[in-house]
């Protein structure tokens, strides 16, 4: 029978605990890259691998494999790791073990070991007695229990109300379900429509002011929360959060008692109620809970449709830079490889970069002879910043990208961007990419600052029009930070419009304005007034057609009056209006 292996060039793939014991029967030396079945293997690496099998022309001794630690059980110590991890192992025994992708240490390591397993053979040298080495981290034992056999996990859905938004009330709310045990495993922020909310909440639709309570739930920005009820080992517990504002570990008199007279099934209920916890919290009116499994399967599907898919990825964001000399040449190259490869560019800018700018980012090089002359071209001019997306975003970037120098580069990674964009003016890579999370949202918010405007969407939009304009605002990266409807007076009219107070037309908006209400919004993102203008497009629907196609004037625009949107002329506009309509509009 043919074996289940299959050669992906010179790497077998190991998917399964039966390949990996048979794996373990090779004669000589097996060097695996371990990795997760959601960032895949290092490719970066395989160069290098490729280079070894051809120089030392061992295929006796010599076996390079790539093990999924996600379905191997001898692996389950390395799951859920970001960063690469590559195993030695000597007839059956592993060895050795290098934490990220090294190709130097890896280089080496190799070499000597073939060339004591060539003495070995020639019998110039008896075989050495290496002790196998732990695959478990002594500070995380592994529990005997593997995870895909723990129970199945239960979900609750709690909605955080729009008087709780605009109260400034999520993030207390937010820290509370989790600081009790549970885990919010997704978030959606929007705005319900009628049809939802009818939906949603059918077993109350008999209730006298049901009507009264669909208009309260779509007047503002609701919080769609995912909720687990964390790990079976550590349960939210009932008094992690009392009802007075003790510390948490306060225990009343009567609770072990209580708590001993409770059946495990009993304490299960008891301790996973969400509902329960909210109540004891004082937080139930402020937040809706669903836990029954047919509604919170309806949630799902309606607003988060993809949630296995997102939950076992890791989406991450990072800091990326061409410089000066890259970004005038080959721009396009570049980006074309990052579309290849599954990033999303959430935003871009050219920047001309400070001294100062320039000397952080090329911090690792400050040592070099070549340091002056290399913040002196960082300087020079305009350099590309980008904010790219991806799951395991920032640790895949950096595999991309390759080594420091171009010499390093060359010998070991001669697929990495580093290789490809060499250039001769600099002996460094031509691409920058932060080195850690807590770095890259660092450097995201220094260079691509956030920024909050107004945006109205206009009474005689329909309800239809309304949803369909707050996806487009999400789809193009903007936050919804506040939203609400409101009943426009003429005083708040002219707080929103007051370069056209004394037009001719200014009656004519007041009445527009007053047949019904407005949906009035925070929008923030990097660039968030020119942004905004650019999505709304010209004033002229008519006009907005023939130079903005897709604008949203143009697709849904009647005249110049009923343009349907609206949006602050500048950064000074936008933020006296957004203070003096939302008062204190810290974001939740």
């Amino acid at each position: 029978m043919a074996s289940k292996k299959r050669e992906v060039q010179l790497q077998t793939v190991i998917n399964n605990q039966s390949l990996w014991d048979e794996m373990l029967q090779n004669k000589g030396l097996t060097v695996i890259d371990v990795y997760q079945a959601w960032c895949g293997p290092c490719r970066a690496m395989q160069p290098l691998f490729r280079k070894l099998k051809n120089e030392l022309n061992e295929d006796e001794i010599l076996h390079f494999a790539v093990a999924e630690a996600d379905n191997i059980v001898t692996l389950q110590p390395f799951r859920d790791k970001c960063e690469p991890v590559f195993l030695f192992s000597v007839n059956g025994k592993i060895i050795e073990k290098i934490q990220g992708a090294n190709a130097p240490l890896v280089n080496k390591k190799v070499i000597n070991l073939i060339d004591e397993e060539r003495k070995i053979a020639a019998g110039e040298m008896a075989r050495p007695q290496y002790p196998e080495i732990p695959l478990v981290d002594s500070d995380s034992e592994v529990s005997e229990e593997s995870p895909c056999e723990s129970v199945q996990e239960l979900y609750s859905i709690a909605i955080i109300k729009p008087d709780a938004v605009i109260s400034k009330k999520v993030l207390e709310i937010k820290r509370k379900i989790t600081k009790a045990g549970f885990i919010i495993e997704a978030e959606h922020k929007t705005v319900l429509t009628e049809e939802q909310v009818v939906n949603f909440y059918s077993r109350i639709a008999d209730q006298r002011d049901f009507e009264e309570f669909v208009s309260f739930m779509t007047s503002g920005l609701s919080y769609i929360l995912v909720v687990s009820q964390g790990s079976k080992h550590n349960p939210p517990s009932e008094e992690t959060e009392p009802q007075t504002d003790t510390e948490p570990n306060e225990r009343s008199e009567d609770q072990p008692e209580v708590e001993a007279q409770v059946t495990p099934g009993m304490m299960k209920n008891k301790q996973d109620s969400l509902q329960e916890y909210l109540e004891r919290q004082h937080l139930a009116q402020l937040c809706d809970i669903e836990e029954d499994a047919a509604n919170v399967a309806k949630f799902m599907d309606a607003f988060f449709p993809d949630f296995k898919k997102m939950k076992s990825m890791k989406l991450e964001k990072t800091l990326a830079l061409l410089r000066p000399n890259l970004f005038h040449e080959r721009k396009d190259d570049v980006l074309r490889i990052i579309k290849d490869e599954d990033f999303k560019i959430l935003e871009q800018r050219q920047v001309v970069l400070s001294e100062k700018e320039a000397q952080a980012l090329c911090k690792e090089y400050e040592n070099e002879d070549y340091f002056n002359k290399l913040i002196e071209n960082m300087t020079s001019g305009p350099s590309l910043a980008l904010v790219l997306l991806r799951d395991n975003g920032l640790q895949y970037w950096k595999q991309l990208l390759g080594p420091r120098t171009v010499e390093e580069a060359i010998e070991y990674f001669p697929e990495s961007l580093c290789a490809q964009f060499a250039m001769d003016s600099l002996p460094v890579n031509q691409l920058y990419g932060s080195d850690s999370l807590e770095t890259a949202e660092r450097e995201i918010q220094h260079f691509f600052p956030l920024q909050s405007t107004l945006g109205l969407i206009k009474p005689h939009a329909t309800s239809e029009q309304r949803e369909q304009i707050l996806k487009i605002v999400k789809e193009a990266g903007f936050d919804l930070t506040q939203v609400k409807k409101m009943f426009l007076t003429p005083e708040q009219t002219e707080k929103i419009y007051p370069k056209v107070t004394g037009k001719d037309f200014y009656k004519d908006l007041l009445e527009m304005l007053s047949v019904g209400p407005s949906m009035v919004m925070i929008l923030t993102k990097w660039n968030a007034v020119a942004e905004w203008r650019r999505l709304m497009g010209p004033t002229d629907p008519e006009e907005a057609k023939l130079l903005s196609p897709d604008s949203i004037r143009a697709q849904f625009g009647i005249s110049k009056l009923k343009n349907i949107v609206h949006g602050a002329s500048n950064a000074y506009e936008a933020k006296e209006v957004v203070n003096r309509l939302f008062e204190d509009p810290e974001e939740n």
